[in-house]
């Protein structure tokens, strides 16, 4: 079943080049969705896929960018927005 998650990573995550490093992980897992910079220096993740992909995907991303990320924040949505690819957003 696709399911809908939103993150936010905060640490050292802007100006290290988190956002092109998840979307290039991106293309390894059968996600879609947005990544980008919010404005309290924190990095919005907005991903649609199967669970277990999403729980893949996710950890590949903090496994990749071990010393930046200082806590993880989710939420679970059962909205799907049906997204079609992954981008990089601002």
């Amino acid at each position: 079943m696709t399911e809908r998650r939103t993150y936010r990573f905060l640490g050292r995550v802007q100006g290290v080049g988190f956002r092109v490093t998840t979307a290039s992980l991106a293309r390894n897992h059968a996600v879609a969705g947005t990544v980008q910079n919010l404005a309290n220096g924190s990095v919005e993740l907005v991903v649609e896929g199967e669970a277990s992909e999403i729980d893949q995907f996710v950890e590949s991303i903090k496994q990749t960018t071990v010393g930046y990320i200082e806590r993880t924040e989710q939420e679970k949505s059962g909205a799907v927005k049906n997204l079609q690819e992954f981008r990089i957003l601002r």
